[in-house]
């Protein structure tokens, strides 16, 4: 079920002024209080807690390893969208995991000409370098290269491009809050209270 490199909205992006796209790479650690297999065990079993964490956005399963995530409403000029995009959660690889979009199997052909996004996502497990007395803990770090293509209204594409291109950075913003740095806090929190461990502070966000 791999993603197809020539969706529609790719393939008109070089001879269609209102298709733009956008591509930027993000990165961001946090911190879990409690060794690396513990916290692999528990990414391991993403049935129960890709769900609960990935509330309130509406999850829809596809098959054992990949869901339909509804991402909200984003928009910037008047202009909205809201998205669904497929994600599946490879398996681990040592203490490596990976996250990459998938083709919807029922995906709105009308929509489809409007976005598209393309989400790969690595997380690392990272042996804490100061390791305490009283607990284990373990770096968790991720990685996410995000290209939303977006056929934009007319009207938006008459703007000064550098206004074009702010709309679509802050549409790329919203979404990586919404789906990476939203997602990964929650995971932090969902894990050590089903641990019943203390969780650390979040972090502040390093974009």
């Amino acid at each position: 079920m791999s993603r197809p490199s020539d969706e529609a909205l790719r393939h008109h992006e070089d001879v269609d002024p209102q298709v733009r796209c956008y591509r930027s790479h993000f990165s961001d650690r946090m911190e879990m209080r409690a060794d690396p297999d513990t916290i692999a065990t528990y990414l391991d079993q993403h049935q129960g807690w890709f769900r609960r964490c990935a509330s309130p956005m509406e999850v829809e399963a596809l098959d054992p390893q990949a869901y339909a995530l509804t991402l909200g409403r984003f928009g910037n000029f008047g202009f909205e969208v809201e998205p669904t995009i497929g994600l599946r959660l490879l398996p681990r690889q040592a203490k490596t995991y990976a996250i990459e979009t998938v083709t919807l199997p029922d995906h709105d052909s009308a929509l489809s000409k409007l976005y598209d996004v393309d989400f790969q996502a690595n997380l690392s497990l990272v042996d804490f370098p100061e390791n305490t007395v009283e607990h284990d803990q373990t770096w968790v770090s991720w990685t996410l290269d995000l290209t939303v293509w977006i056929a934009l209204p007319r009207v938006i594409t008459m703007l000064p491009n550098g206004l074009v291109q702010s709309s679509g950075d802050h549409l790329l913003r919203q979404i990586v809050r919404q789906i990476s740095r939203r997602l990964t806090w929650k995971v932090q929190e969902d894990f050590h209270a089903t641990h019943a461990l203390a969780c650390p502070p979040r972090r502040r966000a390093a974009f």
